[in-house]
């Protein structure tokens, strides 16, 4: 007990700083006594250990950066003499653990202070736990010194049994930081001590094997290139030595690249500039990267049809015939191959086909919603014209280098989308689709659109040239057809290189045809089913495109028709329907459920949109084609006092300014209409277009807000089979718009029979097709007040109705 008590006896002892080292309990260091706050502290402990038993005892206490720690070690000074430098020094031993607490006061100029000693003792025997810890640190401390040799060290650390002399025995370890030292000192619990240092210790040999391993792969790579030469150095030599024994010239590779070149029916130019490639390939060495860029740029120069053209069919009505088998409606654009075809066998017959380095080619602009066949008609134009045919994808396209090509010197360098759709073709006049062309962005990149500006130049194509190749590419053979959805996309300076040809949508009649021609064969075969199993009656499919599918084009109709011969498919399997089987009319709600658009002439009087006054309907263009839209016009009550005009709808500058017109011209010939004019005066005016989350501009509304407002305040029903689209003006004058066709098209799809458009619109019926205007009664007006005259039923009595009031 006396021992034990006397272990935790406060100590004075004079500090010995240690700058940026540890010294832990177990260790032996030489000190250099030239340092004076050594040899102060060293000088102290002898003068106090005069007058005590026992060597001079210092406390060891690391300082970081001018700190000192809050534990340090208690040291004994050994021996006192000369170090190997010659220098005065000590040799201390460090003895324990010591916990700093206050300064006090001692002989000599040295820093004294009051300390306590830790316990650092573990109860015998060890813990399972603690014995394995023991026994794994030994291992990776023995693995570790047999790495460096220390093999004399080995039976020195296997002798230490106990932990905490175990635990400090990694103080000598070189490659421990300070930082780690200071937390080991600080460690005072043995065994958690014993668990840092081996976690310390296992770390640094993961470290070491990994390095090992990068060595080791480092090595291994030096080596292999180091052979690889030696070996195509030795590889030379053997073949020069066969080529002398066979008296043969050097430049094998080179020679095949030249013959090559020499045997390709190539133009001028081109052989040139290949021949010209071939001699710095001759010259360059077979380690030297250029001369792969070489023979990767003219194996892609020879494998590039130069020579190779197809001969068009100039079976005019051939042609004709092909383009009206494969496609229903779509007039102008096989009018307009048609016109082509014809053109090109004349300016054969009078050898004019090469005109100026220029040939006859075509650049055509496809502009119309989704599904109305843009795409597939490429592949029939090609067929029509006996021409190979080749789709290059634009949707997404955002690096100027996808059409140009990219510079030789650049890593993994490729030609551009032409090229690469020429290269595909195998000939140099196909049938090019540059598919989507108005989703081309442009980051900084550059601009693939600019880019495509020289292509699609019919007076500069014929001298085209990648980036890639270099040399010219004429592409004034080739036919280029472009598609987008939205005409305003695509950049100004690029529209006018092409010639506009504009898909509106197909009529009721037209989308029978194509699903009873080619969707509905199409998706017998892919249901697995015949087609004299299964037969859908004309009226099913008039049914399925008028009110189950409302679109431009016939995707959805496609999907209805591929939904109906599965349900099909499927109850014959569970033995609920017997085959062959004709679907009808009747049958349809059965197997594809409700119908999603009912015209509105075909539903109750009490549930159209129209049923109030103060609700048009007008027609709009959208990016799927065109769609009817109603316009909702509503009063506030005068007694809240909110004046003015409200608009919703997401709306536009454009449709703003024009519901401020259309206010604006019942405000001044309200009296001349007969409208009750205080009402706009005194109530605030509120003008909503349904479908909020639908982005609206343009001003061909004008008209329709015009009406809405006008069947307000009148209290008359706008007539539910007439459809209007116009400018307006303040004047009251109606102003021609765009779209005519399209919106027709969609009027007649909503079972609209009366279209009030614009007079100077007039020479744009010419385009909608007969089967459409025979069923539309199309009036062409000059003033708004015809179009009030014609859309506003007659009051049912002397008496105005209540004018609706805003909730």
């Amino acid at each position: 007990m006396a021992a034990e008590s006397a272990a935790f006896t406060p100590l004075t002892l004079p500090v010995l700083p240690l700058d940026d080292e540890v010294v832990l309990p177990g260790m032996v260091v030489p000190l250099d006594l030239s340092d004076a706050e050594v040899r102060a502290a060293v000088e102290a402990a002898q003068a106090a250990a005069r007058s005590e038993p026992g060597k001079p005892r210092v406390l060891l206490v690391p300082r970081i950066d001018g700190a000192h720690a809050a534990t340090g070690v208690l040291g004994t000074v050994e021996q006192v003499g000369r170090l190997a430098d010659g220098d005065p020094g000590a040799l201390i031993r460090g003895r324990g653990r010591v916990r700093i607490g206050a300064g006090t006061t001692g002989p000599g100029a040295a820093l004294w202070v009051e300390g306590t000693r830790v316990d650092e003792t573990v109860p015998e025997p060890l813990p399972g736990q603690v014995a394995e810890l023991v026994k794994e640190y030994k291992a990776l401390a023995t693995a570790w010194l047999r790495k460096r040799g220390a093999w004399q060290v080995v039976d020195r650390v296997q002798a230490i049994d106990d932990v905490s002399a175990l635990a400090d025995n990694s103080g000598y370890s070189p490659f421990l930081t300070t930082e780690q030292k200071v937390e080991l000192l600080e460690t005072t619990d043995p065994v958690a001590r014993l668990k840092l240092a081996t976690q310390q210790l296992r770390d640094h040999l993961a470290e070491q094997d990994v390095a090992e391993t990068i060595a080791k792969d480092v090595q291994e790579g030096v080596d292999k290139q180091q052979r690889e030469f030696l070996l195509r150095r030795q590889l030379d030599a053997v073949r020069k030595e066969l080529r002398e024994i066979n008296g043969e010239q050097e430049g094998e590779e080179s020679d095949d690249y030249r013959a090559r070149v020499e045997a390709a029916d190539l133009p001028e130019k081109v052989r040139e500039a290949a021949l010209k490639e071939v001699d710095k390939l001759e010259r360059s060495s077979d380690q030297s990267p250029e001369g792969s860029w070489i023979r990767t740029w003219l194996d892609t120069v020879l494998e590039m049809p130069w020579s190779e053209r197809t001969e068009d069919a100039y079976d005019i009505q051939g042609a004709q015939a092909v383009l009206d088998a494969e496609h229903a409606g779509l007039e102008d654009v096989k009018e307009r191959i048609t016109e082509y075809l014809a053109v090109r066998k004349r300016r054969g017959d009078r050898g004019l086909g090469v005109v100026g380095g220029r040939r006859g080619g075509a650049v055509l602009a496809l502009v119309g919603p989704p599904g109305v066949g843009k795409t597939s008609l490429g592949e029939s134009v090609a067929h029509a014209m006996g021409r190979k045919f080749v789709r290059v994808a634009l949707g997404g396209v955002r690096d100027e280098a996808e059409i140009r090509g990219h510079r030789r010197t650049y890593v993994g360098a490729l030609p551009g989308r032409i090229v690469r759709a020429i290269k595909e073709a195998g000939s140099m006049n196909p049938v090019v689709l540059l598919d989507e062309i108005d989703k081309v962005g442009s980051d900084f990149r550059g601009d693939p659109a600019a880019a495509l500006l020289e292509v699609l130049d019919p007076a500069q194509n014929h001298t085209f040239r990648d980036h890639y190749l270099e040399v010219e590419l004429d592409l004034s053979d080739v036919v280029f057809l472009a598609t987008a959805n939205v005409l305003e996309a695509i950049p100004e300076a690029l529209l006018d290189r092409m010639e506009l040809v504009r898909l509106d949508g197909y009529t009721e009649d037209e989308k029978v045809v194509i699903a009873r021609d080619h969707l509905l064969p199409r998706q017998l075969e892919r249901a697995g089913l015949d087609a004299d199993e299964v037969t859908v009656d004309e009226g099913a499919l008039r049914k399925l495109a008028g009110e189950y599918t409302r679109e431009a084009g016939v995707r959805t109709l496609e999907r209805a028709i591929a939904r109906l011969l599965r349900k099909v498919a499927a109850q014959h399997e569970l033995g609920e329907r017997e085959l062959p089987f004709t679907v009808t009319e009747a049958d349809l709600r059965g197997l594809v459920g409700r119908p999603h658009h009912v015209p509105e002439s075909a539903q109750d009087p009490a549930e159209r949109r129209t049923a109030v006054p103060g609700v048009a309907t007008g027609l709009a263009v959208t990016g799927a084609g065109g769609d009817v839209l109603y316009v909702e016009a509503s009063l506030a009550d005068p007694e809240t006092g909110a004046a003015g005009l409200t608009l919703t709808g997401q709306l536009g500058d454009v449709m703003k300014e024009s519901a401020q017109i259309a206010l604006s011209f019942l405000r001044s010939h309200g009296a001349e209409l007969e409208l009750p004019v205080g009402d706009l005066k005194d109530r605030g005016a509120h003008i909503h277009f349904p479908a909020g989350a639908v982005p609206k501009d343009g001003p061909s509304a004008g008209v329709t807000m015009t009406t809405a407002l006008a069947s307000l305040l009148s209290g008359r029903l706008v007539r539910t089979d007439v459809a209007m689209t116009g400018e307006v003006s303040l004047t009251g004058r109606v102003l021609p718009i765009g779209g005519v066709k399209q919106k027709l098209l969609a009027a007649h799809r909503a079972g609209i029979t009366t279209v009030i458009i614009p007079k100077r619109n007039e020479p744009d019926l010419d385009d909608v097709p007969a089967q459409v205007l025979d069923k539309l009664d199309v009036h062409a007006v000059t003033d708004v007040r015809q179009v009030l005259e014609l859309a506003l039923a007659p009051a049912t009595n002397g008496a105005r109705p209540e004018v609706p009031v805003a909730a």
